[in-house]
């Protein structure tokens, strides 16, 4: 029988959830804290979890790490949400990562961007179908952020691999995903705004019908009033979200999206949530930045 990934499909037309990776003060991963973080996220009507994406910190997590956020995302959400396992780097890593998420019980994974200096369009396919192919039973979303890779490569990737059901297209162009879509199958896949709440609006008129999001850790009510304002067609009320989150997006995404995480982590401390810590190559927000972004915190319907 052709699985047709109706549930996966739909969990991806949602607010897909970033969670972050909270450290305990010796640096290791604290269980604790990330577990009621996870549960505040259910809690608050989230239905879709990407452990192990750039929220938490995926390049920075050693593989026994990866494992141990996978596995506790999992336990946490039991049936409450559908989980969307990040994956990456080498490709023999990449599959041993899809198999723990499988075996764990994850019904998909998103394969990060490849980060190799050296990335050409047919060995962009080579790399994801090599992970598709090993977890056919698995939804399976790329994850794109390369402003070079055409439509066709995925129309071309998802004819070997029915299992590549979305797409997280994280190219900040709203006219290039729009042409991405339709060369690739608008309705073939599910397509996620991958720059999360700025972009929603834009990627949504163009056919995108979920947004992934890291504000969500610290607010998922504005998150899901986004998504209910974009799902009903209402872009005035979609816009007013925008305005109320533009500061906290603004501060995430300056200077290359240096303190991305920093941001997220610093409203989350100073709502008593986990503490503010973050690994290299990002770094803690400066003293002078902290009061501004709690500010922001306190004033959003937590």
């Amino acid at each position: 029988m052709t699985t047709t990934f109706e549930t996966q499909r739909a969990a991806l037309a949602d607010v897909v959830a970033i969670p972050v990776t909270p450290f305990a003060e010796d640096g290791t991963v604290d269980q604790d804290a990330h577990r009621a973080l996870l549960r505040r996220l259910l809690d608050g009507g989230i239905r879709t979890l990407t452990p192990n994406g750039n929220t938490g910190e995926f390049y920075a997590l050693t593989p026994q790490e990866r494992q141990l956020v996978t596995e506790l995302t999992i336990e946490e959400a039991g049936e409450r949400a559908a989980i969307l396992v990040g994956v990456g780097h080498d490709v023999p890593t990449a599959i041993a990562s899809a198999r723990h998420a499988r075996e764990r019980g994850a019904a998909m994974v998103m394969v990060h961007q490849p980060v190799h200096p050296y990335v050409s369009q047919a060995g962009w396919v080579d790399y994801h179908r090599a992970i598709a192919e090993t977890v056919p039973e698995l939804g399976v979303v790329p994850y794109v952020r390369n402003a070079q890779l055409l439509g066709a490569r995925l129309a071309e990737l998802a004819d070997s691999c029915p299992n590549v059901i979305g797409v997280k297209y994280a190219v900040p162009d709203a006219a290039k995903f729009a042409a991405f879509a339709r060369d690739a199958g608008l309705d073939r896949f599910v397509w996620v705004a991958g720059l999360a709440e700025p972009y929603a609006p834009s990627y949504f008129s163009a056919g995108a019908t979920g947004f992934t999001s890291g504000l969500v850790n610290v607010a998922p009510s504005v998150s899901l009033d986004m998504i209910e304002a974009l799902r009903s067609g209402d872009y005035p009320a979609a816009m007013k979200v925008w305005e109320q989150i533009r500061r906290f997006e603004e501060l995430r995404a300056a200077n290359g999206s240096a303190d991305n995480v920093t941001v997220v982590k610093e409203a989350l401390a100073s709502l008593g949530l986990c503490r503010r810590d973050v690994r290299p190559p990002s770094r803690e927000l400066p003293e002078t930045e902290r009061a501004e972004v709690a500010s922001i915190a306190a004033g959003w319907s937590i």
